[in-house]
C-alpha cells in the first residue's frame, strides 16, 4: 500500500475509462468502480483547467448520497484545448473528423483534473500536456474513424492509438495525463493523503 492511512479507506474510481481503471491498478492500487452518469455541461464563461475542475467536482457531487465515511471518490475529466476554445468528445463521426482536422499541424493542450472526494473533503489537482501533431492528412484521419473508437475521446483521439502513433510529432509534459490520469500526481497526492 503506497500509504498506510489508506489501509481503512476504500477508493471508489468514478470511471468507466478503461485507460484510468488500468493505470490505478498499474500503481497498485485497489478500489471499486461506481459510475453514475452524469451530463458534461460547464458554464461558458469557464476556460482551461476552470472546466476540467467543474466537471470532475460536478462528477464527485453526484454521488454524495451515496458515498460511505470510509470512501474515497476518485472523479476525472480531460479536455483538448486548442485556440482557446474545449474539445470534449465527438458527438459523432463528423464531429470527431472537424476536430482531426482543426488539430492537424497544431500543437494543443489536453488538459486533466482530478477529483478527491470523501464525506470530509474535496480536493482537486490538475495536470497540462502540450501535445503537437504532425500534418494529418484526408486519408489517415478516415483510417482512424473507421478502425478506431473515437467518440469515447476528448479530441476525438488518444495518444495510445494508431493516430497518436503516426501523427504525434512532440509531447511535452506527461504522457499519461493525455490518457486521461496524471498518474504522478494522483499516486503523490494519494501517498501524501492524511
Amino acid at each position: 500500500m503506497v500509504n498506510k492511512n489508506l489501509e481503512n479507506i476504500q477508493i471508489v474510481l468514478a470511471s468507466g475509462s478503461p485507460r484510468r481503471q488500468q493505470f490505478l491498478k498499474d500503481l497498485g492500487i485497489d478500489f471499486q468502480i461506481r459510475v453514475k452518469d452524469v451530463p458534461e455541461i460547464y458554464p461558458d464563461d469557464l476556460s482551461r483547467e476552470e472546466i476540467t475542475n467543474f466537471l470532475a467536482i460536478l462528477k464527485a457531487k453526484s454521488q454524495h448520497d451515496l458515498i460511505a465515511t470510509n470512501e474515497l471518490l476518485i472523479t476525472s475529466d480531460t479536455i483538448v484545448w486548442l485556440e482557446n476554445k474545449a474539445l470534449g468528445k465527438p458527438i459523432d463521426l463528423d464531429d470527431a473528423r472537424q476536430m482531426l482536422s482543426k488539430l492537424s499541424g497544431k500543437t494543443h493542450e489536453v488538459i486533466t483534473s482530478v477529483c478527491f472526494y470523501s464525506t470530509k473533503k474535496c480536493e482537486t489537482i490538475f495536470d497540462v500536456t502540450e501535445v503537437t501533431f504532425g500534418d494529418l492528412n484526408h486519408e489517415m484521419i478516415e483510417f482512424y474513424l473507421k478502425k478506431f473508437q473515437p467518440l469515447d475521446k476528448a479530441g476525438a483521439y488518444g495518444i495510445q492509438d494508431w493516430i497518436g502513433l503516426v501523427g504525434v510529432t512532440s509531447i511535452k509534459g506527461s504522457y499519461t495525463n493525455v490518457m486521461g490520469l496524471p498518474t504522478e500526481k494522483v499516486f503523490s497526492f494519494l501517498k501524501n493523503l492524511k
